[in-house]
């Protein structure tokens, strides 16, 4: 079986490695599909996947446009080279004059729901792969799981943290740090939207600071006096950092959520809401979710006030992931026994057997 997958951010590449990574040594065959944008090419080539670069990454509104062209149609190019039997994504807009024009069955994992990105793509989708904790529902195509997208590559069958980070950081063992994390706000569902100002990011550092070490990763340039506290490591070593933090606050929802996976207590600050977090917050106590910066800098007093909060942080994140299924077996047996596998799971009754089991 050979498989596309088209990935627009480098927590794709993560949601997908472990797959990957499986199914080849099944004897299917993979090739990822990127663009220039953050560090996802530097993933995959860590990671030792096969990946097409197909240019450049376009952030405005009529860049957007005729990258939503030309890329379908490079992707169409590659695919008729290719052969794929099925293209796989976290929602793209690039695979869908491909899987139309060769009938081939498009499949998504979604956990944002951005309608502007879904009212696009789902018409040309077989199926959509949702968390049993998202707030929409597509219908007949939509296929429900009891788990998050950061569980398919930071479930302990997966990853391990390594405590060497701790070492390559200058840090000792059980020494307070933090991670902090802002995004670019270039995205189409950030349109009219906006996030912590210059000053809200240096006094959340700054008040960070007074209590150990700070690293920041940041998918844009940092102000001046914030640039020595960019992650010095590259961008496969991040998740080590995060399992050994004390403490994440930022605007990623991704970081935010694989924080609570580590067992690490994220403070997340956007005014944009994700099913999983809100799940997260309410039944686990791993989140704190805000929409706006205040009371940001009380939160960070009182969660650092917890004298146990690392240790009684790792034993909500264990009852989390005990509660989960594993994604990336249930991806690769949804995948590898397609179609049966879309008709065995798309019903209501099948998706509750099947994660009781």
């Amino acid at each position: 079986m050979k498989v596309i997958i088209d990935i627009g951010h480098p927590g794709h590449v993560h949601l997908f490695r472990n797959f990957a990574k499986i199914f080849i040594s099944k004897g299917h065959s993979v090739l990822f599909t990127i663009r220039q944008k953050e560090y996802e090419a530097e993933l995959l080539n860590h990671a030792g996947l096969p990946c097409t670069c197909l240019g450049r990454h376009y952030s405005s509104s009529a860049g957007k446009l005729w990258g939503l062209i030309i890329y379908n149609l490079k992707v169409l190019r590659l695919s008729i080279r290719f052969k794929p039997d099925l293209f796989l994504s976290h929602g793209s807009l690039y695979t869908l004059l491909s899987a139309v024009l060769l009938r081939k069955p498009n499949v998504s994992l979604e956990d944002s729901g951005n309608p502007e990105q879904v009212r696009i793509y789902l018409p040309f989708t077989k199926a959509v792969l949702t968390s049993t904790s998202f707030p929409y529902r597509y219908g007949s195509r939509q296929v429900l799981y009891n788990g998050y997208h950061e569980l398919a590559y930071l479930h302990p069958g997966y990853f391990q943290p390594d405590p060497y980070i701790l070492e390559e950081l200058g840090l000792a063992e059980g020494e307070f740090y933090s991670v902090v994390r802002f995004v670019a706000w270039r995205a189409s569902h950030d349109r009219n939207q906006s996030g912590l100002t210059a000053d809200q990011k240096l006094e959340i550092i700054t008040h960070l600071n007074r209590h150990g070490r700070v690293f920041i990763s940041s998918e844009s340039p940092l102000p001046s006096p914030l640039e020595a506290y960019r992650f010095p490591l590259g961008s496969e070593r991040l998740h080590h950092a995060l399992a050994y933090a004390t403490l994440f606050v930022g605007e990623g929802a991704t970081m935010a959520s694989e924080s609570a996976v580590l067992g690490t207590k994220a403070i997340y600050i956007n005014v944009i809401s994700r099913g999983y977090l809100t799940e997260q917050e309410k039944q686990f106590g791993l989140v704190s979710c805000f929409h706006g910066y205040e009371g940001v800098i009380e939160k960070i007093d009182s969660l650092l006030a917890e004298p146990e909060l690392k240790s009684e942080t790792k034993k909500l994140s264990e009852r989390l992931i005990n509660s989960k299924c594993d994604v990336t077996a249930f991806l690769v047996s949804f995948v590898e026994e397609w179609p049966e596998s879309f008709e065995r799971y798309k019903t209501e009754k099948g998706i509750n057997k099947t994660l009781s089991e």
